[in-house]
Order: structure tokens, then C-alpha cells, then sequence
């Protein structure tokens, strides 16, 4: 009986949900299995997969409190669908890194320095760990590997790392260090794929406008600088996230309204952001169908793109001047309403759209005119993540591919 096809499975846990995806091991990784489960420790937790890329979904309903449960229930399914005998490693998306960077191989050396760092992010890296160490009961000699969210961020300058506060927390790692690092690294991956001469020598801003949103300025291939900061939770307007707040809103919130530290951290992340002004969806696509009729959908949609448009100009300040702009994520490859409007008046800094390029989500969507490239890149962290395992695991995957 003939072998079955080496395969790296990559697993990407969110706060309550867990994708996961089965590649053909090789350098052009082809997707296979892939799916999610939704919805952990919510009601209507479900298992949503499929076979191949543009198939109908599959749907099936879970009891899952909690990601321990749901990491068992996956492995089990996964164990009947396809074994674990073709699975040469698992590639994990780690949100904080600290100073690792580059994906590693998962020892009890770094598990322990995980359960060490979990306060940094409490939203993804307890959970993170969780599956790692589930599957790491199951399947014990079978090889992990942290790719961490973070490292594409850590040679950016000195400068852009600090924070303003007393040098001692620096010393305890207390600075910026920025996220959507595997969807950054993607992106650079694609611009260089289109030809784009930006992606190794030249300035990029990459923008990751999704639930969770961010933007990385990128000089000749390496991040200079990103919206991000010490969490996840800094930066731009997101859908639940607050983005950047003056730090004095917390103590005069505790004095007036005694919000603890714990709720103000809630607050932040989860109840503000687009929902939180909008009072109606953290989802853009549901603001946009309200905003002609109610202006708090309209100012949470005006709120984004004006601190987007900022965030553009700020980054092409830090780059001497910019060559190209990359759209990705939910928002930024599918609103071409907010793509307009962002681009709006900054024909100064060299962007001009061309309309019906950006109304159609073409790969290339700004005008002939325009002295900057702007363009939508479908955004893939699992392919990224196989990728990153493929290369570590390059020669033995190899040999085993013929």
C-alpha cells in the first residue's frame, strides 16, 4: 500500500475560536483539509470544514467550554479523518514572542518560558499553549513549532521599540514590540512574488485591517516601525479594541465609575473599538448598512478610516516617502468603501485610486497617475505558518515527497 502524502498541519487559536489546516509538505504548499471551530465556550459552538479550497463547507455541531476540550475534540476528528501517521509536524501561530526571531521547535525549555509570558497577552497565549501541550500529550514525538506573531517586528530600531515610561520596565521587557507578524510576512512574501521592486528595496506600508487591526512600515524588506505596541490592544480603531486611549481615561474611570483594573482591561478589548462607539456591531460590513440612518454606525465607520488615514501619513513620515500601499484582512481586502475613503486627500503623500480598479477589489487599484502602488493582497497566516514549518523541516520533507 502505498504511503500516504507527508503533510504539515497548522493550527491558529484565537480567543475563542481555532483554525486549523492540512498542507502538502513542500515550499508551494497546497491546502487540503481545512476548517475552524467557532464560538468556544459560547453557545452554537461549531466545527466548520472542508475538503478543498472553494468547497461547500461542512458544518457540525460541538460541546466545547473551553479550548482543552476543543483541542481533544479536533485532535479526534482529525485522528478519523486522516490519521496522524502522514502528519510530519504541527505549525502553531504563537501571538507574543518576546525576543524570539524566527519560528522554533517546541521544547519544555520554551513551554516553560510560554506559561512565563502568558500575563503579556491573558486573550491567546494561555490558549495557545493549551493546544500545544494537548497535542504534545497525544502525540508526543511528533514535532511542534512555535511561529511567533511577533518576530517579524523585532529588528525594528531602538527607537521605535521604547516606551516613555521609567528605563527600569524595559529591563523586564516592558516596550513595543507588534503583532500580525505571519500576515506581514506573507504579505512581503506576495509583494515579492508580484514583481514589486518595494517588497526588497523600497518603503511598504502593509495595513491588516481585519477584526484585530494594524499597520507595519516596511524599509527594503524589514519592519521599521508598526501601529501595534506592548499588546495587541494599541494602535488603530478595531472591531472591539479601543486602539490607542490616553492613559489618564483609567484612573479617572476608577475614581468616577470604579472600574477595576480587570474590567478596564475587558473594556479595552472587548466592549469598545467600532462596537463600542457604534453601540450596534463590531462587524463593518453591518455599519455600513446602518450609517445613512444612524450616525452612531456612521461615526464608528468615520472614526476607523480617519485613524487609518492617520496612521498612513504618520508611517510615511518614518519611511522618508512611500512606494507602495498593501491592503489585507477582512476589512481591507473586501470594504471597498473603506479603501476609498482612507485613500481620500492623500494624494499629497503620492496615492490616487483608481475607482473602478477599487470597486472590482483588483489586484492593483490605483490609478495610472498615482506615484504609489495600492494594492489588495489576500492575507494567509496558515500558509505562512506551513511555509515557515516547511523550512525547517525542508530536507526530510523532501526526500519524503517522490
Amino acid at each position: 500500500m502505498k504511503a500516504a502524502e507527508p503533510q504539515i498541519l497548522t493550527i491558529n487559536g484565537g480567543s475563542s475560536s481555532i483554525k486549523f489546516a492540512l498542507f502538502k509538505a513542500g515550499e508551494t504548499a497546497k491546502r487540503g483539509l481545512h476548517g475552524k471551530i467557532d464560538r468556544i465556550g459560547l453557545k452554537g459552538t461549531k466545527l466548520i470544514f472542508s475538503d478543498t479550497v472553494g468547497e461547500k463547507q461542512k458544518t457540525h455541531s460541538l460541546a466545547a467550554p473551553d479550548h482543552k476540550s476543543a483541542a481533544t475534540l479536533l485532535i479526534d476528528w482529525l485522528q478519523k479523518q486522516i490519521g496522524f501517521e502522514s502528519i510530519q509536524a504541527v505549525g502553531h501561530r504563537v501571538v507574543h514572542g518576546m525576543q524570539h526571531t524566527a519560528p522554533e521547535i517546541v521544547t519544555q525549555e520554551l513551554l516553560d518560558e510560554l506559561h512565563r509570558i502568558r500575563p503579556y497577552d491573558p486573550d491567546h497565549l494561555p490558549s495557545e499553549i493549551e493546544l500545544i501541550e494537548a497535542l504534545r500529550q497525544r502525540h508526543p514525538q511528533l514535532p511542534q513549532v512555535a511561529c511567533f506573531d511577533t518576530a517579524f517586528h523585532r529588528d525594528m530600531p531602538r527607537v521605535a521599540k521604547l516606551l516613555p515610561i521609567p528605563r527600569c520596565y524595559d529591563a523586564k521587557g516592558v516596550q513595543r514590540y507588534g503583532f500580525h507578524g505571519l500576515s506581514y510576512a506573507f504579505l512581503m512574501e506576495e509583494l515579492a512574488r508580484l514583481g514589486d521592486p518595494a517588497a526588497k528595496k523600497g518603503r511598504v506600508i502593509l495595513a491588516h485591517l481585519g477584526n484585530g487591526a494594524s499597520m507595519a512600515a516596511v524599509r527594503d524588506g524589514k519592519s521599521i516601525d508598526t501601529s501595534m505596541g506592548f499588546t495587541p490592544t494599541a494602535g488603530l480603531v478595531m472591531s472591539t479594541r479601543s486602539g490607542d486611549l490616553d492613559p489618564g481615561l483609567a484612573p479617572y474611570l476608577a475614581r468616577t465609575e470604579q472600574i477595576t483594573a480587570q474590567k478596564f482591561y475587558e473594556m479595552v478589548n472587548h466592549k469598545s473599538g467600532l462596537l463600542g462607539v457604534s453601540e450596534i456591531s463590531s462587524d463593518m460590513r453591518d455599519l455600513l448598512e446602518q450609517e445613512s440612518k444612524d450616525v452612531r454606525a456612521a461615526e464608528a465607520v468615520a472614526l476607523f478610516c480617519y485613524q487609518a488615514k492617520k496612521w498612513i501619513g504618520s508611517f510615511a513620515v518614518a519611511l522618508d516617502g512611500l512606494d507602495t500601499l498593501v491592503f489585507a484582512g477582512g476589512i481591507g481586502e473586501n470594504a471597498a468603501l473603506v479603501r476609498a475613503r482612507i485613500c481620500e486627500g492623500l494624494e499629497f503623500v503620492g496615492i490616487e485610486l483608481d475607482a473602478s480598479r477599487n470597486a472590482a477589489t483588483a489586484g492593483l487599484i490605483s490609478a495610472e497617475t498615482s506615484r504609489v502602488a495600492v494594492r489588495v493582497i489576500h492575507t494567509d497566516e496558515e500558509m505562512m505558518i506551513a511555509r515557515s514549518v516547511f523550512r525547517m523541516i525542508g530536507p526530510q520533507t523532501a526526500n519524503k515527497q517522490d
